[in-house]
């Protein structure tokens, strides 16, 4: 309990197989993994953990069947309404391209990104119609209006520039990532920000992690040792 990563990302992969592998179509493996959301922040919020990042769903996945997508947008508004936020002083934050979202979902993620606004356990932030390189497209887009606006020099231009323009600009970079479902692939997911997070992979499918496969992920976390380009013995000297 004395080192527990302040930051956790996840990528819920395996939800579709669950339920293909149970006879079930894959809406009800996103069902499903919607209450493996509530367990984990629950757990997280215990823990001391201070964010959770959750890849919810990708700009990649609008290429997914219509009916998958109607029915992950109809997920999202109705596990937003959880009391969970407010039972567990969680925060809710969303990164991504919300503008493609439906206008009710926007709406509704507005809405509870206002109301938990106050909550300060942990903030838990949704990647929807998110994807690394929009995301690094975007801040590089704004980053070039600013120098041809003369706000911002091209020899000003620093690392702490990019990551100022990031969605993810008001949290730390994730201490530990997590993917489910037996891929080993970071899918195009906080690619700047988990430069030296540590990687944990599992073949548990979303639907089927629990409490237990948490710890497992932080106790492989907390045995490692962070370096951040440091040798062993400069960070054993600290």
């Amino acid at each position: 309990m004395t080192r527990i990563p302040q930051h956790i990302a996840i990528i819920m992969d395996g939800n579709g197989r669950w339920a293909t592998e149970r006879n079930k179509p894959r809406t009800y493996g996103h069902q499903a993994g919607v209450d493996t959301v509530r367990r984990i922040t629950s757990e997280c919020t215990r823990l001391g953990v201070k964010y959770l990042t959750l890849y919810t769903f990708s700009t990649e996945n609008w290429n997914r069947p219509v009916s998958e997508i109607h029915a992950l947008m109809g997920l999202v508004l109705t596990s937003l309404e959880d009391e969970i936020f407010m039972k567990n002083n969680v925060r809710f934050r969303v990164i991504g391209d919300v503008g493609r979202l439906p206008q009710e979902v926007q709406d509704k993620l507005h809405e509870t990104e206002e109301h938990t606004a106050g909550n300060t356990a942990m903030t838990m932030v949704v990647a929807l119609s998110y994807s690394s390189r929009w995301e690094i497209t975007e801040a590089a887009r704004q980053i070039a209006c600013e120098v041809k606006e003369g706000i911002l020099l091209p020899d000003d231009i620093t690392e702490d520039t990019v990551a100022q323009h990031l969605t993810t600009n008001f949290m730390p970079d994730p201490d530990l990532l997590i993917r489910t479902g037996g891929e080993i692939r970071i899918s195009n997911y906080l690619l700047w920000q988990i430069a030296y997070s540590e990687l944990y992979f599992c073949d548990t499918y979303w639907p089927d992690f629990n409490e237990e496969d948490l710890h497992k992920a932080i106790a492989s976390y907390q045995h490692r040792q962070r370096r951040f380009g440091k040798t062993e013995a400069q960070v054993e000297q600290k």
